[in-house]
């Protein structure tokens, strides 16, 4: 058989076979719909490897109402002024649908530390945010299937020339993809490096070299028509529970943090006032040094039922600009949040640099009420914890202030206010039946949210337990932490700007 043969009989094989693989992406992909099971997939590689090409070869397959796709290589303003991970983690995919980015958060060590944007010292806590974050993903279900896209070095200048070539792609080769280009080994190592440190069992990386355009889409569509089988497969095994820890003390958390509260004290109305007015006017003008300084504030209230939160941050926020904060009431998820994976909902309301967030109920309603009233697993709850700190680690990672409240009063106290409001006409929405049948459990919610603060308590992202009994004392103690927490941010933030000049 001639050459010319041996390649015109070879065309046709690769392309019977990728019709074979096209038919076989579009029935698991149906499959995967009905399992309501979510698939996220991502390009990354090296500059002109053809990402786009071979995410358009890998779509052509699926249905067009089943996929979104986004690209990771370049930030807008809006990106700009929120963490790293957050143009990703507001993106993850509803169940049964499919995500793919053009680049994705390994961006931020690879092309962003081979062009001086992420420094060195910052590395390590990018990649463990990034590990994290997936491993929250895949813990919560997602598919991830993580592509890296591979050329010579001969063959990518060679791409580059012929971009360069014509005016209509001229502009798609920067001067950063050049210098990528001459420093190949460098930046090579870098992505070696990379893929070693973030390859798991949850989401290993599938290297393609894509020299060979065909022969790499073939193996592309492949690789992802066995992992959604793999996906299919491992939906219908019966999961064992997890493990993870030994016995406990019987009273660890039932005589915890909270039995050690002075409920006891209180505050005068008149020193109260007084204090009021000074942190009030304080907050206002902290307000606007955060604007200044692009700092980002996420404020976490939690508490029992008619513990004041709602008192509390509206004396935080009466003297704050309302274009430079939101109030985030947390309710029960509707069917769009039920969809996604339990954080997604948080994440999209995150606050700007420079803006605070406060949210009224938070994600730790996974390890409180979900926990108790059985609306997730053991598992999923007893593996919040890992999951929550990683992820508020991330926003302090990008510079966020995290403060958390928990407003505690006693049993009595509740009683009190809650027959208040029964007998108030004004008041009486506050209250519901759901309201006294928590009552009936409160030694459990006690319990978990005694190991709530003990577990999610960070340095960088504290629980603060702040003694309820008294609206007045409760209120103050609240904003007064906020506004040392703010002064002493603006401080080390002011102290890094002289420094850096």
């Amino acid at each position: 058989m001639s050459e010319e043969k041996q390649r015109t009989e070879s065309k046709k094989e690769r392309k019977a076979q990728m019709e074979k693989a096209a038919a076989k992406l579009g029935w698991l992909q149906r499959q995967l719909k009905e399992e309501k099971i979510p698939v996220l997939i991502t390009f990354d590689g090296l500059d002109a490897a053809g990402k786009g090409l071979q995410i358009n070869r890998l779509i052509q397959a699926l249905d067009p109402r089943g996929f979104d796709v986004y690209t990771g290589d370049r930030d807008g303003e809006e990106e700009r002024m929120h963490p790293f991970l957050w143009r990703f983690a507001t993106k993850t995919p509803a169940n049964g649908r499919i995500t793919i980015f053009d680049t994705s958060w390994y961006r931020h060590v690879q092309q962003d530390y081979f062009d001086g944007m992420t420094k060195e010292k910052d590395l390590d806590e990018a990649f463990t945010d990034i590990l994290a974050f997936e491993k929250y993903l895949v813990d919560n279900g997602v598919l991830l299937i993580k592509f890296f896209l591979t050329i010579p070095e001969k063959e990518q200048k060679k791409r580059f020339d012929k971009l360069e070539q014509s005016e209509e792609t001229a502009w798609r080769v920067t001067e950063a993809d050049r210098a990528r280009n001459r420093e190949y080994k460098k930046y090579k190592k870098i992505n070696e490096e990379m893929i070693s440190r973030t390859s798991w069992i949850g989401a290993p990386w599938h290297t393609v070299d894509s020299t060979k355009k065909d022969a790499a889409a073939l193996a592309i569509m492949n690789t992802v028509n066995r992992c959604m089988e793999q996906a299919l497969e491992e939906k219908k095994r019966v999961k064992e529970p997890g493990i993870y820890e030994g016995p406990l003390p019987p009273d660890r958390y039932k005589k915890g943090i909270l039995v050690k509260t002075d409920l006891s004290k209180t505050l005068e109305q008149k020193e109260y006032r007084e204090k009021l007015d000074k942190l009030q006017k304080k907050a206002e003008k902290l307000h606007s040094e955060l604007y200044r300084l692009r700092i980002p504030v996420v404020l976490c209230f939690e508490g029992w039922d008619a513990a004041g939160k709602g008192g509390a941050i509206k004396r935080l926020t009466s003297h704050l600009d309302p274009r430079g904060y939101q109030v985030c009431p947390t309710a029960s998820p509707d069917n769009t949040e039920k969809a996604h994976d339990y954080l997604w909902r948080f994440w999209t309301r995150f606050p700007k640099d420079g803006h605070i967030a406060i949210f009224d109920r938070t994600w730790y309603g996974r390890v409180m009420v979900e926990r108790i009233e059985g609306f997730c697993t053991e598992d999923d709850w007893r593996r919040a914890y890992d999951e929550i700190n990683a992820m508020e680690a991330h926003l302090v990672h990008s510079g966020a202030v995290i403060l958390k409240f928990w407003i505690h009063i006693d049993k009595d106290e509740q009683e009190r206010r809650f027959n208040d409001r029964m007998k108030n006409p004004e008041k009486q929405w506050k209250i519901t039946d759901e309201d006294w049948r928590n009552r009936e459990k409160w030694d459990q919610y006690e319990e978990a949210v005694n190991e709530m603060l003990e577990r999610t308590s960070t340095e960088k992202a504290p629980w603060i337990v702040v003694e309820g009994n008294s609206k007045y004392y409760a209120r103050i103690k609240v904003l007064k932490t906020v506004v040392d927490a703010l002064e002493e941010k603006i401080k080390e933030v002011e102290k890094a700007k002289k420094k850096h000049g």
